[in-house]
């Protein structure tokens, strides 16, 4: 037997039961995403209808990563507050899927229901190459409805949309009905 592990004990038995170790490959993941662009690329006319179909497969994953992401990371708890829910998809949120924190968090000057999600150099844009009549493509078309669906599943109904500013940038643009209700909870 390896002199590394004693005898009687498993490396995967010391693991914790609460946070499994959820490790996926770069290359992996890289490899799936640009299968999924051309899957998509292959049935679409144009750029636009490809983002929209990209974040119609976000939207999909987005549903199904809230639920268990809530469930391991904050049991019994819910957010009530636009600030809340916007640093839970900053931190936690963006780890789990992304393997670190967004880059930034930002919230416009001029509208209180704007915010942005600042990534730099994001995954889902890394390993795909673009060519040059289809230039204006941001596959972080992906994480924009993947951010939509959790918002909205969480109960902060808004738009998300993906632009090149500062590396990528995903516009949040909430409901007035959010907006009010986050105000009516500061006055408590």
């Amino acid at each position: 037997m390896d002199s590394r592990f004693p005898r009687g004990k498993s490396p995967v038995l010391e693991r914790a039961l609460g946070r499994p170790r959820s490790e996926l490959s770069l290359a992996a993941f890289a490899l799936l995403f640009s299968e999924l662009v051309q899957y998509c690329q292959r049935r679409v006319a144009s750029v636009a209808e490809l983002q929209a179909r990209l974040a119609q497969l976000g939207h999909h994953v987005g549903l199904r990563a809230l639920d268990a992401l809530v469930a391991r990371e904050r049991p019994g708890r819910r957010e009530t507050k636009v600030l809340g829910v916007l640093l839970f998809v900053k931190g936690p949120l963006w780890r789990a899927l992304f393997g670190r924190e967004a880059d930034k968090l930002e919230q416009a000057n001029d509208d209180e229901r704007t915010f942005y999600v600042i990534e730099r150099e994001p995954v889902v844009n890394t390993f795909v190459s673009v060519p040059r009549e289809n230039s204006s493509l941001n596959c972080a078309a992906f994480a924009a409805g993947l951010l939509e669906a959790v918002l909205g599943a969480a109960g902060f109904p808004a738009r998300v949309s993906a632009h090149w500013h500062k590396g990528t940038t995903l516009m949040i643009k909430f409901d007035e009905a959010v907006i009010a209700r986050d105000k009516s909870l500061e006055g408590r």
